[in-house]
């Protein structure tokens, strides 16, 4: 089932119409197709950060995860020291968990293996879609998403499990996954 808002807008239902943020989330970046690498980045450490929680609890810090992580500057996050990772597990503005952490600076330099290797992350990440936006709804992992974590994790990532994964292929607009009651839906043609 959808929700309206104020502006009839039938959304997606799991969107809390509460949460401003959460709303433009949903309507301005969820499942539009991105070839940007620093904002691939940036959704590649929040959905790390997402294991466990929910996606609503790292989007209210995301401004707070942006100033801890230089802005998401993968060669920045790459270069972080033991000292910055503490500095990090101290920093009230970010969930501070000292793996998920670690995964991001350790993930950061294996990102910019990716991006060397393919001439970009996001030449790297289309490709598993033959550059084409997948259209599924309600499910949590896929073909896809199943063999893209296999990959990444074979690279060395962390916290790159097939439903992780599958919330980051959307967050990409790899896959679509808007509900068939919402204004956002496309049918695949």
């Amino acid at each position: 089932m959808t929700e309206r808002t104020d502006d009839g807008k039938s959304r997606c239902s799991w969107v809390n119409l509460n949460n401003p943020a959460y709303v433009a989330y949903h309507d301005s970046e969820w499942c539009v197709p991105t070839h940007d690498d620093h904002e691939l980045f940036e959704m590649l450490v929040l959905e790390g950060f997402q294991a466990g929680l929910t996606w609503e609890s790292i989007l209210n810090r995301r401004q707070g995860f942006r100033d801890a992580f230089d802005n998401f500057d993968v060669n920045a996050v790459a270069a972080y020291d033991e000292r910055k990772m503490a500095d990090l597990k101290n920093d009230s503005r970010i969930i501070r968990n000292g793996a998920k952490i670690k995964a991001a600076v350790s993930n950061a330099n294996i990102f910019r293996d990716i991006a060397a290797e393919y001439g970009s992350f996001a030449n790297y990440l289309w490709n598993w879609s033959d550059g084409e936006v997948v259209y599924e709804v309600g499910q949590a992992t896929s073909p896809l998403s199943d063999a893209l974590s296999k990959d990444l994790k074979k690279r060395g990532m962390k916290f790159v499990g097939p439903t992780i994964m599958y919330s980051y292929l959307q967050a990409a607009g790899i896959i679509n996954s808007h509900e068939p009651e919402c204004y956002l839906y496309k049918v695949q043609r």
